[in-house]
């Protein structure tokens, strides 16, 4: 393989309580303020050059101009020098791709307007545009001899249901929007709105620009990860082409498409299993296709297994089964006899590594990082030439850039240290008890806050994750620095139904969220962090988001031990969340026993609407005016029903904003701020 060498270019609220003093204002300044939000930065998707000397990454920081979320490329070598911007301004560029000689980097940016792929040769800094189309770009992908990039993009379906004649509209005349049609099961996503029908295609165009050319068709969705046959003849990638797709959310097969020839467009069907198959990567030797795999058993939690098929015999093995765990981001090692992936544990990440013949190892530990809201585990990592990049962070940073390389790491960037090297931030201890419901344990954090005195009662703040198969871990937030900088102690918990802990873990909510067992697993914390003496047990507060604010929601309804509650975008009635919602398809056949008008009790005994009538907890409501994934019609059931009881309560709506109430620094500043408010409120 060919080498090369290559240039570079060259207002704060302040919380009372026992614990919380006020902070002298010459010394403010030294703690977490709500404007600190605005200066963070986070690094993420590293890439390794083929040849292991250089990891590109994305750089993200946010805008206070323009409330969003900058994403620039910089470039480093592996052994942590010459590191530096490589495409850096207002414009997003993210994506990165390496060539596979390393001659040059695929990416996408915005920097004219609508996002494109770009291309840029390395040892001379140009760059050029490859594609000018009208929908988004995504799974770009190199094929082996560096001639072609494959991606996918969706196309509009160009069926219409009616055939419609609508009178002429005259000259001048100003009428109404047209109709809109819905005829799709998926019709609807957060953050999206209503759908246009639109499917998803595989293209290829060539790597010097040109015109892309669709090689898949048809009325259903193809792409994920995209792997190339290493004679460039084939791609593999994942779909469900079956007329019931649409309610088939757990189901999807390999497949591999012709690029060239006569039969350049011809699929055929790799895989054909019960359950998903999808993320296919070849083996270097072109002989092997990893995948990973996960059952279709009507359960909320499966593991997600690699499996290896010999291409050709046609043998299948799994080699991660007997992990009790779920792998990603698959990776082959050079010599083709094992791969990297990735894997939550105990809410950190872990990269491991397994040979054919199913001996596993652990590479890298305690990668995550990369959120900056709350503390979950989260990251990313690559490997090429034995080179890992990884994302790590701390209690104390967001993410930045590590490699393992020859046995040692290196720390690539320190992204955070101008503004947080010049911050008290609240210490982050573990904490591991046991549920009083049942023994179970359960493993947690809290944050102690800044000069923390332990001869003193601090007030104490429960805050729950969302999934609920997610995970918090031991990583950097910024909502809870911001709680702990006003005097609190912020205590969270991988209640079960957590992720990282195996299976049966995960599967300790079945046909139970919410319900006591979660409610027994925060509060038996809440008590453990009682037990160490330093939380006023008068003082206590509870709050959560999606998952989380279900839980808090249900939890107000079993006790009235918590002062004042904020419940962040819940579910208050499951029967009309699931009938409104954008999740049902995947969320009624998997996480309930039946229909909701055949189990009308079963969803009854799961809504915190059930048990508002014990309601007496002050209660903040927080929900974006456009969120599909908890409608915010639920939010405004709860307030409704907390106003008819004539519980003190009130309702922030957040104007524009998804499910992801947190998404532009503005918002997470105001959702923090609103929390503190709330919560000084009741001192």
């Amino acid at each position: 393989m060919k080498r090369y060498t290559w240039l570079l270019p060259l207002v704060l609220l302040s919380t009372q309580s026992v614990a919380n003093e006020k902070v002298e204002p010459e010394n403010s300044s030294k703690l977490f303020q709500a404007e600190d939000i605005f200066e963070l930065e986070y690094a993420s998707s590293p890439q390794v050059s083929p040849d292991g000397k250089w990891v590109i990454y994305t750089r993200r920081s946010h805008d206070i101009m323009t409330d969003g979320t900058r994403s620039n490329l910089w470039v480093a070598r592996t052994d942590g020098s010459l590191h530096r911007p490589l495409l850096s301004g207002k414009k997003a560029f993210y994506g990165a791709k390496w060539s596979p000689s390393g001659d040059r980097v695929a990416y996408l940016s915005n920097e004219e307007g609508r996002s494109q792929l770009y291309v840029r040769w390395m040892d001379t800094g140009q760059t050029g545009v490859i594609t000018n189309v009208q929908s988004g770009i995504g799974n770009v992908t190199w094929s082996p001899d560096g001639t072609q990039i494959a991606f996918t993009m969706s196309i509009a379906d160009t069926d219409r249901p009616l055939s419609v004649k609508m009178p002429k509209r005259p000259k001048g005349a100003k009428w109404s929007e047209p109709v809109q049609y819905v005829t799709k099961a998926r019709y609807q996503a957060d953050g999206a709105g209503i759908l246009e029908p639109k499917f998803s295609h595989i293209f290829v165009v060539p790597a010097e620009g040109g015109t892309p050319r669709q090689l898949t068709h048809g009325n259903f969705n193809h792409g994920g990860t995209l792997a190339w046959s290493t004679n460039a003849e084939d791609i593999f990638f994942s779909a469900y082409r079956n007329d019931d797709w649409e309610y088939q959310t757990r189901e999807s097969d390999i497949y591999s498409v012709k690029v060239k020839g006569d039969n350049a467009g011809q699929m055929t069907q790799v895989t054909n299993k019960p359950g998903g198959e999808y993320g296919p990567v070849i083996s270097p030797d072109g002989k092997k296709l990893a995948y990973v795999s996960i059952d279709n058993k009507k359960l909320a939690y499966r593991n997600r297994i690699l499996e290896v098929l010999d291409l050709g015999t046609k043998k299948n093995k799994q080699i991660t089964a007997d992990i009790d765990n779920s792998v990603s981001g698959l990776k082959w090692s050079e010599n083709n006899s094992g791969l990297y992936y990735q894997m939550t544990e105990r809410g950190l990440i872990t990269v491991g590594y397994s040979t054919l013949s199913g001996r596993h190892m652990k590479i890298v530990e305690g990668l995550g990082g990369t959120t900056i809201g709350r503390p979950y585990a989260f990251a990313n990592f690559d490997v090429d030439a034995d080179v890992v990049a990884y994302t790590k962070g701390s209690a104390q940073r967001p993410a930045d850039i590590f490699v393992r390389r020859k046995g040692k790491d290196f720390q690539i960037s320190s992204l955070n240290e101008d503004l947080l090297g010049h911050k008290t931030l609240a210490q982050v201890e573990e904490v591991v008890y046991q549920s009083s419901i049942d023994g179970e344990e359960i493993q947690g954090w809290y944050l102690l806050p800044p000069n923390f005195d332990k001869t003193k009662k601090y007030p104490l703040i429960l805050e729950i994750h969302g999934g609920p198969h997610l995970a918090y871990g031991p990583h950097f937030s910024a909502e809870m620095q911001r709680f702990a900088a006003e005097g609190y102690v912020v205590f969270y918990d991988n209640h079960r139904g957590s992720t990282g802990y195996g299976e049966r873990f995960a599967l300790l909510l079945q046909n139970k969220y919410s319900s006591k067992w979660d409610f027994a697993d925060h509060m038996s914390g809440v008590d453990a962090m009682i037990a160490k003496g330093f939380v006023d047990p008068d003082k206590l507060y509870i709050t959560g988001g999606s998952a989380g604010g279900i839980a808090s929601a249900y939890a107000i309804g079993l006790t009235d031990r918590f002062k004042a509650a904020v419940v962040a975008k819940p579910v208050i009635n499951w029967i009309s969340k699931v009938l409104t919602a954008d999740s049902y398809l995947g969320q009624i056949p998997f996480q309930f026993p039946g229909m909701p008008w055949d189990n009308f009790e079963h969803y009854w005994e799961r809504s915190p609407l059930s048990l508002v009538g014990n309601v007496t907890t002050p209660t903040m409501l927080i929900t974006g005016e456009n969120d599909r994934r908890t409608p915010i019609s639920e939010t405004e059931q709860f307030y409704q029903a907390l106003k008819l009881r004539k519980v003190d309560t009130i309702m922030v709506r957040v104007p524009g904003s998804p499910h992801g109430i947190a998404g532009k620094p503005s918002r997470m500043v105001a959702k923090i701020e609103n929390i503190l408010a709330w919560f000084k409120k009741y001192q």
